[in-house]
């Protein structure tokens, strides 16, 4: 190798340790201020292609700059010993506008996968083990023959060679002196495509959340930012994801995504009906033992008398957590609602399933994800 080859080849091993160095200076700025990142809503709305942009300050990228024309200095023409290297004389001092632009924040974009990797390091969240005995099967097409026939762009050069090569040794035409390999159109190969069934792990997320008049605006948008985050990371652990919406007031509804964060009634609580809907949803439509299933229920805590806590607990033992990865159930704080759903859960109900969590406001976001999802169901 060339020493152009060799200082060529150093300066790009140079730049990738230094690409390297200031990736984890950034994944270090975002785990610093992850609570406020996680926290701020407008980050879900800039979500597009799977990336999004989080403003980072005080991080400035390296670049170069270039002095006037005609400025001396070191390194510019003529230079004495104690010129001052950086900005000249009356640049940047006091007394009078500047001509130039000022610092501003940056904006780093990163996938939703590097997101959740950053959620998990921090969190210390266990990676998530898919559960059942089967999965699904998919269909992949893999290039793995190879035809006598088809489009230039996939015709494979070693096979194409190796034909001919062998053509030429069997009719005696090669010449072991002067070896030359001279493909005809018999000899061409072509790659094509083959489908095989690819196992993969799929997962159904089924959000259920009380739209009753005690949850105001503030509590829907805790609700959206977490369930996004939840999303982000149990995406990261499955090929595909199928989401559902329940919401109720004293009855329940399933929903779209959108009217999901935006509905608002005045009615009471029934949280029994979300379940008895939510356990008629799997029963129906997910097989335990080819789907992973996760139920999140998001409320402040009120619910109607009459009994409905105790059918609540008996569709939670009999028909729900039997059949689920992971149940989550986020008591968001609200001045109207009482909180008293939380204690009877954690008294009445036992099951390793079973995440519970209180959210009094946007800070308690980041600690709620710990909890639903730091035992890696």
């Amino acid at each position: 190798m060339s020493r152009d080859s060799l200082a060529g080849f150093s300066s790009i091993k140079r730049i990738e340790r230094d690409k390297k160095r200031f990736d984890a200076i950034i994944r270090g700025k975002i785990k610093q201020d992850l609570r406020k990142h996680i926290t701020r809503g407008e980050l879900i709305g800039k979500r597009g292609r799977e990336v999004v942009s989080i403003p980072m300050p005080q991080i400035e990228l390296p670049h170069l700059k270039y002095g006037r024309k005609g400025m001396k200095g070191v390194g510019q023409g003529d230079g004495e010993e104690g010129t001052p290297i950086g900005v000249g004389e009356g640049e940047g001092g006091a007394g009078g506008a500047g001509d130039q632009p000022g610092y501003h924040l940056r904006e780093v974009e990163l996938s939703i996968q590097e997101l959740a990797e950053i959620l998990g390091e921090e969190l210390e969240l266990p990676r998530i083990e898919p559960r059942g005995s089967r999965t699904l099967k998919s269909r992949r097409s893999r290039y793995k023959t190879i035809r006598s026939t088809g489009p230039e762009s996939l015709r494979s050069f070693k096979r194409t060679y190796r034909q001919a090569l062998r053509r030429q040794i069997a009719s005696g035409t090669y010449d072991y002196e002067r070896p030359m390999v001279m493909p005809v159109r018999d000899d061409y190969r072509y790659r094509s495509w083959k489908e095989e069934p690819e196992p993969v792990a799929n997962a159904v997320i089924i959000y259920m959340m009380d739209v009753s008049g005690s949850m105001g605006a503030e509590q829907k948008e805790i609700v959206r930012i977490e369930s996004f985050w939840i999303d982000t990371w149990i995406r990261a652990h499955y090929h595909g994801i199928a989401n559902r919406y329940i919401v109720h007031d004293a009855a329940a509804h399933e929903v779209d995504r959108e009217t999901f964060y935006t509905t608002r009634e005045s009615g009471g609580t029934r949280i029994s009906s979300a379940y008895e809907l939510a356990a008629k949803i799997i029963a129906g439509e997910y097989d335990p033992e080819e789907w992973n299933i996760y139920c999140f229920h998001f409320s402040d805590g009120d619910n109607w008398g009459g009994g409905d806590d105790e059918k609540c607990f008996e569709l939670l033992d009999e028909r729900i957590l039997p059949v689920v990865n992971l149940f989550g159930y986020g008591q968001v704080e609200s001045r109207y609602g009482s909180g008293q759903f939380y204690e009877s859960l954690s008294e009445h109900v036992e099951d390793e399933k079973l995440a519970l969590s209180h959210i009094p406001d946007r800070e308690a976001i980041l600690d709620s994800i710990r909890d639903f999802l730091g035992k890696g169901k």
